[in-house]
């Protein structure tokens, strides 16, 4: 088998997890609740800027950060919300694992 055959069946596999699907489905709840939608559109993007802030090494809108805070408090009160970061962080964790284990793999080549 070669590469890319393994690649391929690799993102079949991804797309058919239980983190993929159950993933999508919450995403798609979500979108269909267009109050629910803005909120949390508007949470990424506060989280974005500041993400990008801390990237560049700038320093931090602590009032931006502040207000982030208070939004995703008030966002996980709301159970559909909260499953979806709930489901974010699992599909995340996942990509992260096989990104790792590729990374160990072929670690001596690019260190």
């Amino acid at each position: 088998m070669n590469v890319y055959d393994t690649a391929n069946k690799l993102a079949y596999e991804i797309k058919n997890s239980t983190e993929y699907l159950e993933y999508k489905k919450i995403k798609t709840e979500i979108a269909n609740n267009l109050e629910l939608k803005e909120k949390l559109d508007n949470f990424e993007k506060m989280r974005y800027e500041i993400q990008v802030l801390s990237i560049n090494g700038e320093e931090q809108d602590n009032k931006k950060a502040e207000e982030m805070q208070k939004l995703y408090l008030e966002l996980i009160q709301i159970e559909q919300v909260k499953k979806y970061f709930d489901l974010e962080l699992k599909f995340n964790v996942l990509l992260a694992d096989v990104n790792k284990i590729i990374g160990e793999a072929i670690q001596d080549v690019i260190a």
